[in-house]
């Protein structure tokens, strides 16, 4: 029986001693809510089921995202916790102040659907300024969510009876982008980045359309990893967390070549595209992005992005005659869905192709 008495704070506070279970205690404003809640404890502590909530009470969600980004996080590949970084500084804004406990379903669709509309956004002077978001970046906000509810239940031992993320629909993936480079396009494009002062840029740029490999995996590269003899790359960190062995072409052979041979690098990296010292001294990835979008800016070429240029390697592969299986293995995607949903064919090519079929049967 649930012992309950007035503290002298004018409150009441109600003790719960029952074998086999630890001592409960939770302080309330008003009697009848201790005995009701000491009624409700007992009984699920008889049916076994009772979840001691102190500990889901107290931990905000920023507190206990943050555990997470320090614990969990780390243990990721460097790209992936970097991602998680980003994704949990929304979910710290908007949802940081409610204890675990009481962040309900209700809450997060409703994070989920002003995410989605862009409520969130402000221009460049921090007025409202809603945009549509895509829907794939609030899905990686759920997920981040929700694996951190998991950890939570599974490993720290917080009182929670379910996961709230799990009962609310994710917004639905969206629609493979079909991005071509037109022959002018393209030429813009490498003109400009070949005049670009750090050569490094039109390597990049060109290795990803000639090789089709992701801009991480290109600009992570060592110089122990590239095989010009065998004309190969040996991949050992990608996205999919499968180390693959990449063909080259001639042109890309070229282009290594080129790289390798950099008159300007340094002696303290081995990497084949390396950056400025950071403030620890150390010389990381070469961040191009910066520049990257100002040359899109400059060349009238808004609409596309650097992963767009992964798409047109891996869509002028299949164009060149390869099979599926010779095409995954050169880009390591695993299924063929989604190397469809990457790869896009130009209508005016395939016509080329029946016109070729059309004359073949009528001769």
């Amino acid at each position: 029986m649930a012992t309950i008495t007035k503290t002298p704070s004018r409150t009441w506070k109600a003790v719960i001693r029952k074998s086999g279970w630890p001592t409960t205690i939770k302080t309330f404003r008003t009697k009848r809510d201790a005995e009701d809640w000491a009624r409700r404890t007992e009984d699920e502590m008889v049916r076994g089921v009772y979840i001691q909530r102190a500990s889901s009470e107290r931990l905000t969600v920023e507190a206990a995202l943050k555990r997470y980004l320090a614990e969990i996080s780390p243990t990721k590949r460097p790209t992936s916790a970097a991602s998680e970084a980003r994704h949990a500084k929304p979910l710290i804004q908007h949802l940081g102040k409610y204890s675990l406990a009481a962040l309900s379903s209700e809450i997060i669709a409703q994070y989920r659907d002003d995410r989605l509309a862009g409520l969130d956004r402000k221009d460049a002077r921090g007025q409202p300024d809603p945009r549509p978001r895509s829907p794939n970046t609030v899905r990686l906000d759920l997920a981040l969510l929700g694996h951190m509810f998991n950890i939570a239940i599974k490993e720290w031992g917080i009182g929670l009876t379910h996961n709230p993320v799990q009962n609310i629909r994710r917004p639905a993936p969206g629609p493979g982008r079909d991005r071509r480079l037109t022959p002018e396009e393209q030429k813009r494009l490498l003109t400009a980045v070949d005049a670009h002062s750090n050569p490094m840029l039109g390597w990049i740029v060109r290795i990803a359309l000639e090789t089709g490999m992701r801009s991480s995996e290109i600009t992570t590269l060592r110089r122990n990893q590239i095989d010009l003899d065998r004309r190969v790359v040996r991949l050992r960190e990608t996205k999919n967390t499968t180390s693959r062995t990449v063909p080259l072409t001639n042109e890309a052979t070229r282009l290594f070549r080129q790289a390798l041979a950099n008159p300007i690098r340094p002696i303290d990296t081995d990497l084949v595209f390396f950056g400025e010292p950071g403030k620890d001294g150390k010389r990381r990835a070469y961040q191009f992005n910066p520049v990257w979008t100002r040359i899109k800016k400059s060349t009238g070429i808004l609409d596309f992005r650097f992963h767009d240029l992964r798409h047109e390697a891996v869509s002028r592969l299949v164009e060149a005659g390869l099979s599926d299986q010779e095409v995954s293995a050169i880009s390591g995607h695993k299924s063929m869905q989604m190397l469809k949903r990457y790869t896009h064919l130009r209508a005016e090519d395939l016509v080329e192709k029946l016109d070729k079929l059309e004359k073949t049967r009528s001769e």
